[in-house]
């Protein structure tokens, strides 16, 4: 079927497909604004809607980001190839079999019901400077988010934090972003977490490193030293499993 695609719509659907495979949720409108070079996002709804009504994408009004491509009919159109998306390679696995079953696959995960479940936001953490919050506090949220349970385990360990500041820039986590944490209370070296400092009462978000009877938490941006404490006054209050950028 020749939907007369325009280059805008197309650009829109690959750019959708490699944001899906590379973080595992899909763009907001203004990150498709940006990346495909549109500068209003009344336009880039209207290409969407159209997209929407060509049954290309599927979107559901009432989930944050509820975006996602209906592989099913691009494959059955024939458009994979035309927008250079015809190998499990050029997706970077979403479809997650070899080429001789991709349409197969494609349909399975166009048909699969998508389930989210909510994740409590519970206050700021400093990428920066330590700031006092307090994570274990559920009962604190104002905010919520939802999450794909396909994409994240240990769902009752996981809660959300908004950050502040900018000492992680490097580790491409920025302030406003939302971070998703697993509670936990050990972590490798290099993991990032949320420290908390006995005796500060704040926390920090790091990466961690243990040193013997100390542990450095160490920022990712040049113009932040590292902070030293003894290994007694840090506990970690969770490791961050995801990075989530909103931009609307």
């Amino acid at each position: 079927m020749n939907l007369n695609l325009s280059e805008r719509q197309k650009n829109i659907l690959r750019y959708i497909a490699v944001f899906v495979a590379d973080h595992g949720y899909p763009p907001s409108i203004r990150e498709i604004g940006k990346a495909c070079d549109i500068s209003s996002t009344s336009v880039v709804k209207y290409n969407l809607n159209k997209l929407e009504s060509d049954e290309l994408i599927l979107r559901d009004a009432e989930v944050s980001r509820g975006l996602s491509l209906n592989w099913a009919k691009l494959i059955g159109d024939g458009l994979t190839t035309d927008l250079g998306l015809s190998t499990p390679q050029a997706v970077n696995g979403l479809l997650g079999q070899a080429a001789n079953g991709l349409a197969g696959q494609a349909n399975r995960i166009a048909e699969r019901t998508v389930n989210f479940f909510p994740v409590p936001v519970l206050g700021r953490i400093a990428a920066g400077m330590p700031i006092r919050v307090d994570p274990s506090d559920r009962s604190s949220a104002d905010e919520w988010i939802d999450l794909n349970e396909a994409l994240y385990r240990d769902r009752e360990k996981l809660y959300a934090l908004r950050v502040q500041g900018d000492s992680m820039v490097d580790a491409s986590v920025l302030d406003g972003d939302i971070v998703i944490l697993r509670h936990q209370e050990r972590a490798e070296s290099g993991e990032m977490v949320a420290a908390w400092i006995d005796g500060l009462d704040e926390t920090t978000l790091k990466r961690f490193y243990l040193e013997g009877k100390n542990v450095r938490l160490r920022a990712a941006n040049p113009n932040y030293t590292d902070l030293i404490f003894p290994a007694a006054q840090v506990s970690v209050m969770g490791k961050v499993v995801s990075v989530i950028r909103q931009l609307e």
